[in-house]
């Protein structure tokens, strides 16, 4: 089997990174190895981003007529994830059967969609983080430019540019059938397309994000720090815990791609260079898996933490499945929260310490 996913994020048997002086190596013991590893994760990540993702989108349709800026971006980040999650199954079946067989036209979709989703969850993370920088440094000027047609607006600028930086993997991924066996794979002939791959996600999937959220919460955890409310050390954690899990997830994935990419340069020397790309494919595979995981947490960081939105979920699952019965604090309600995070929390105690 050739490439098992067309997108970067699932490299495993990807041989784009293949320059022409570079032989090809044996590694039939990682793809068994991956046709029982990577069906799992995936499988387990499709099934709780789905949940966890659905259960948002859910609660945020049914409150819609109290949507604020927050839940906007809240729930275009849950859908960006479920639009990346539901790619997971095609590749699932693609490692466990050995062939592509959903044909030309899914390879080219599930591609491209597994990319707009990642990108647009990544920059719908840079969005908030630079929504709680100016709510918290600057409250007064801003609060009033921070409307739902703001965030409908800036929420569909994020999804353009996700589809248009993502618009390789739809146009150059297709199907192709050399060696007997149906592969989806876009590995184009032009090298400066191949470079594009491994930079894009380096830069916009890591280096971007990461050095806007260290530059925006090293403004915002010191202005927390001296408010006034008991509160604020809850909030400084949950903003330290968002970088940390962040930096946890992708770091080590992006940073096994950008391996790969050396290797393939011819920039990257060892004395046995079989076993440097299958050590390099094994760590893609394993990091991508650690990656994937953050699509999942992203409710629980984003969403969950929040005790008015944990109480709306309750209130919706023990709705939908009476059996339940699932409790909640009864001294949690509504009117105590006007934000449906701790991290839009944060917002309302600057703001209202500033005034």
């Amino acid at each position: 089997m050739e490439s098992f996913t067309t997108s970067a994020y699932g490299a495993y048997y990807d041989d784009d990174f293949q320059s022409a002086n570079y032989s090809p190596c044996e590694n039939g013991n990682m793809r068994d190895f991956g046709s029982v590893f990577l069906p799992t994760i995936y499988s387990l990540v499709f099934i709780l981003g789905f949940i966890g993702n659905g259960l948002v989108v859910c609660v945020l349709v049914k409150h819609r007529n109290q949507t604020n800026l927050t839940d906007i971006c809240l729930f275009n980040l849950a859908v960006s994830d479920l639009v990346f999650v539901l790619t997971l199954p095609f590749y699932c079946h693609y490692t466990v059967i050995g062939e592509w067989a959903f044909g030309d036209f899914m390879c080219r979709l599930v591609s491209g969609c597994h990319n707009t989703g990642f990108f647009s969850s990544i920059f719908l993370l840079i969005v908030m983080t630079l929504d709680r920088y100016v709510i918290i440094i600057h409250a007064h000027s801003v609060a009033r430019y921070r409307t739902l047609r703001a965030g409908i607006a800036v929420t569909s600028v994020v999804w353009l540019l996700s589809l248009f930086v993502s618009l390789p993997s739809f146009v150059l991924s297709k199907a192709t059938n050399e060696t007997g066996i149906m592969s989806c794979s876009d590995i184009p002939d032009d090298p400066g397309w191949k470079r594009y791959k491994p930079i894009t996600t380096n830069v916009l999937g890591l280096v971007v994000p990461l050095v806007v959220m260290v530059a925006c919460y090293g403004r915002i955890i010191p202005t927390l720090v001296n408010m006034r409310t008991a509160k604020k050390h809850r909030v400084v954690k949950l903003i330290v815990a968002i970088v940390i899990v962040f930096f946890l997830c992708w770091a080590p994935y992006n940073i096994s791609v950008f391996l790969r990419f050396l290797m393939s340069e011819n920039r990257l020397e060892y004395y046995d260079s079989c076993s440097l790309d299958n050590n390099l494919r094994l760590s893609v595979a394993v990091t991508e898996t650690i990656a994937y995981i953050h699509c999942c947490l992203n409710p629980i960081i984003y969403a969950f933490v929040g005790q008015k939105f944990m109480k709306r979920a309750v209130q919706l699952l023990n709705k939908c499945l009476p059996g339940l019965h699932i409790p909640f604090p009864s001294n949690v309600s509504d009117s105590s929260y006007r934000k449906s995070s701790i991290v839009s929390r944060s917002s309302e105690i600057s703001s209202r310490v500033a005034m």
